[in-house]
């Protein structure tokens, strides 16, 4: 009995220790990862002085929702919250539009000077204007303090360009193309019927990307935006921390501003988890195309 339990054991060998080093070091990378965000949100759902006092660690301590109502309760808020909701949908549309029509036309090989408008597109990835002359081309367009400063600049990324034509070049048949046009079907019929629908993969890619950077963007917006109304979200948060910094250093009394600490805290924790719940909810729907859109996107090309 025990010669043949030894024969069906494997043999501890080299791989055997290559898995257990690798399932130890995503093991620490899974705690170094999840801590902060366990802690972020447990912190937003505590009392401000036990998170003051350090009581806080992996669960929620005199549970409150003190910081999640005072941020439904702020105005600049909830308008910071739907300024970027706006941005993000509004800019992520436009991104995905004109990069598709800059991909499709750039994966037809019949397309005269493929080749160079490329290359030309490829030369603004390692060049700009700058921040001043960009500034001054904004202001000079008179889209200062409007959201199209922030939703027409930049608004198409070379490298997103460059994975949706590969994809079109590689997952779509230039016979498909042909049979579609004995059909009497021209170029437009042919993106919007046969290429969009097989393009799912990597237009999820896309809208993950753009929406992700639109979302976390607040540096444009501080540049180009001047009514506090128009504000993102980030923008906001941002403001929030640097006054509770600012409130922190001018406070005399230190039981004052240690209360007036903790709830600026809490406030930028609820915030923080609030901020980043649209990304969370939306990546799930996405999730089943997005490891095959990257693959065929970049591998192939």
């Amino acid at each position: 009995m025990t010669a043949a339990v030894r024969k069906k054991r494997k043999p501890f060998n080299g791989d055997s220790v290559f898995s257990i080093l690798v399932y130890a070091l995503l093991t620490m990378v899974l705690v170094l990862i999840a801590f902060p965000l366990i802690y972020l949100v447990s912190a937003s759902f505590s009392d401000p002085q036990a998170v003051i006092s350090g009581k806080v660690w992996l669960l929620p301590v005199d549970f409150t929702l003190k910081g999640y109502d005072a941020i439904f309760k702020d105005k600049s808020l909830v308008r910071g919250f739907l300024n970027s909701v706006f941005i993000t949908v509004a800019g992520t549309a436009i991104n995905i539009v004109v990069t598709v029509m800059m991909a499709y036309p750039l994966s037809r090989k019949r397309f005269y000077g493929r080749k160079f408008f490329t290359m030309f597109m490829m030369i603004t990835m390692f060049f700009n204007g700058g921040l001043v002359p960009t500034f001054l081309l904004i202001n000079q367009l008179s889209l200062y303090n409007s959201y199209w400063s922030i939703l027409l600049p930049g608004c198409v990324g070379v490298t997103n360009v460059i994975i949706c034509r590969t994809y079109f070049e590689s997952s779509i048949p230039e016979e498909l193309y042909e049979a579609a046009s004995l059909d009497g079907c021209d170029d437009f019929n042919f993106l919007f019927r046969v290429a969009l629908p097989l393009a799912k993969p990597v237009l999820a890619v896309l809208v993950l990307y753009y929406a992700v950077g639109h979302w976390n963007s607040y540096f444009k917006e501080m540049i180009y935006l001047e009514d506090k109304i128009k504000y993102p979200l980030q923008v906001v948060l941002r403001q929030i921390i640097v006054m509770s910094q600012i409130a922190d250093e001018m406070m005399l009394d230190f039981s004052t501003a240690e209360r007036v600490q903790g709830m600026a805290d809490l406030l930028k924790y609820s915030t923080i988890v609030v901020s980043s719940l649209p990304m969370l909810i939306l990546y799930p729907f996405i999730q089943k195309y997005f490891v095959k859109g990257v693959m065929i996107g970049s591998v192939k090309g």
